[in-house]
């Protein structure tokens, strides 16, 4: 207000009122330098507390954080080193053994000054480098959890190197690892998932996994019930880190549930997979509908439907991890059908062509456990197969085949003079694999004229064949044969019949793939023996 003595005076108010303005102005310019000046002094440990007061409210345990500055050259810029959160109930954390349940390497965010004024505070990004998260088994993590006053919010995070690892007390399990290469997080709202983009290094297969989804809300109780759902895609993944095989698979699919349940649809193509003992590359083309256990690296295949060349199977069963030694036992019931015999011979067998064609059945349990040795070493099958219309891709065994039919049908000129019949086999048994051999403990071959029933092995590496057994066949033994020998054979017929028609010889197949060999067998003797 303006006096009558400065009116009096010839004092002019205007002139006098912009005094006061910029008096004011001035005063006001001072004391927000003061506040400013006061809490950029003060910001340090005030951030530090809100941060580690936020953090031990969100986890109820404690907080350690060893370095933390602050600077205002370029914006107010926040920089952290070594933080380390506990989990509730955790035991003393300077025990070496306990392990903190989120430790960062690094971390940085920018903030406006006033943003200190507001309770909670919120920031927009934060950067981390160097995350690992560890997540205790089950049977350590208290129960009561309960989340206190969060100080600040932040909207998003980018993170680099970062690893989840997830611990249990099962005998013989090993933690799960992932390695995260990249990891951005965005909050779309309070007590929602986190929107998150991923990239993960897969180890065995090597290769890089791509995912995008939602996460969340997290359950710091139970971990294994915090909701998952995203899609992925799983690109130029090298077979060959896996001993025993080979090839470049890729897979897109797409998973949802919880941490401890994530029901997985997918794809693989691999135009290229070959299994070493073989050196045949066939292309494999696979749908899957899995659940995984997120917490212990388990999957269950329920069911996956493959197609390799032009024949298809069906498998269900289960991949886990296993300790000693370390790696992923598969365990599975397969069938397949319809198949080709010379599919599944290209696939697991050298020899090339495969040694027979025609349609194929079978079912086996399929038992591959982790290890350095080769697939055929470790790879253990057990069941039935069924081959109709089979025909010898090698000349020689075909011939001889054929030869048999002729004979056993009372047909031997035939046979002499090397008519081409190009008989049709039928097959079908029991079969073991184990150390890299098979075994037919039942084997029952049929063509024309001949039945024969035998047990014997087969190199996978195509080299041994060692088969014995009886043959049955249609004709008497003197029948089989012409001119002097078949008047020779005439008296012996008897001892050679089943029930008074027909022969009955024991006979064995023995040699290899370029030198097989057919042949009576008097002198080896079976089991029943």
């Amino acid at each position: 207000m303006i006096g009558p003595s400065q009116i009096r005076q010839g004092t002019h108010p205007k002139r006098d009122l912009g005094w006061w303005i910029r008096a004011i102005t001035l005063a006001a310019v001072s004391i927000f330098t003061v506040v400013v000046t006061f809490v950029i002094y003060h910001a340090e440990p005030i951030l530090k507390n809100r941060v580690v007061a936020t953090l031990s409210a969100r986890f109820h345990g404690l907080v350690q954080l060893s370095d933390f500055h602050v600077s205002v050259r370029n914006g107010f810029q926040v920089a952290g080193a070594g933080l380390k959160i506990f989990g509730p109930g955790e035991p003393n954390p300077q025990q070496p053994a306990v392990q903190p349940l989120i430790a960062v390497g690094e971390f940085r965010f920018g903030t406006d000054i006033l943003n200190l004024l507001h309770t909670p505070m919120r920031i927009r990004r934060v950067y981390l480098k160097g995350l690992e998260l560890n997540i205790p088994p089950r049977e350590k993590r208290p129960g009561g959890f309960r989340g206190g006053k969060i100080k600040i919010y932040v909207d998003e995070f980018n993170c680099d190197q970062a690893r989840l690892v997830i611990h249990t007390l099962r005998p013989g399990k090993l933690p799960i690892d992932f390695e995260i290469r990249s990891l951005r997080m965005k909050e779309i709202g309070p007590g929602q998932p986190l929107l998150f983009s991923a990239t993960l290094v897969n180890p065995k297969p090597v290769g890089t996994i791509q995912s995008t989804g939602f996460f969340g809300p997290w359950q710091a109780d139970d971990p294994r019930s915090s909701p998952v759902k995203g899609e992925y895609s799983f690109t130029n993944a090298d077979l060959s880190t896996i001993n025993g095989i080979s090839g470049i698979l890729s897979s897109t699919g797409a998973y949802a549930g919880t941490l401890g349940n994530i029901v997985v649809d997918g794809v693989t193509d691999t135009p290229d997979f070959q299994i070493s003992i073989s050196g045949h590359p066939v292309p494999l083309h696979t749908d899957f509908h899995a659940v995984v256990d997120g917490t212990s690296g388990d999957t269950y295949l329920e069911p996956v439907k493959a197609k390799i060349l032009h024949s298809s199977l069906v498998a269900k069963g289960s991949v886990l991890r296993v300790k000693d030694p370390n790696g992923h036992r598969v365990v599975l019931e397969v069938a397949v059908r319809p198949a080709r015999i010379d599919d599944l011979l290209k696939l697991g067998v050298r020899t090339d062509p495969p040694i027979m064609t025609g349609a194929a059945e079978l079912q086996t349990k399929f038992d591959l456990s982790p290890g350095k040795a080769q697939v055929s070493g470790r790879l253990r099958l057990a069941g039935t197969f069924h081959i109709v219309g089979a025909h010898f891709s090698n000349d020689k065994i075909q011939g001889k085949v054929d030869a048999l039919s002729m004979r056993s049908q009372g047909r031997p000129k035939e046979a002499k003079d090397g008519m081409p019949n190009d008989v049709l086999s039928q097959m079908n048994g029991t079969f073991r694999l184990s150390d890299g051999m098979l075994s037919f403990p039942q084997l029952h071959f049929e063509i024309p004229g001949t039945k024969v029933d035998m047990t014997g092995n087969y190199g996978l590496d195509g080299n041994e064949f060692d088969f014995h057994g009886k043959a049955r066949m249609d004709a008497r033994l003197s029948h089989m044969v012409t001119g002097w020998k078949s008047v020779l054979l005439k008296p012996v017929d008897p001892f050679f019949s089943k029930n008074g028609a027909g022969t009955e010889v024991p006979v064995k197949v023995t040699g290899t793939k370029s030198e097989p060999h057919f042949g009576l067998d008097f002198g080896h003797k079976s089991k029943s023996d």
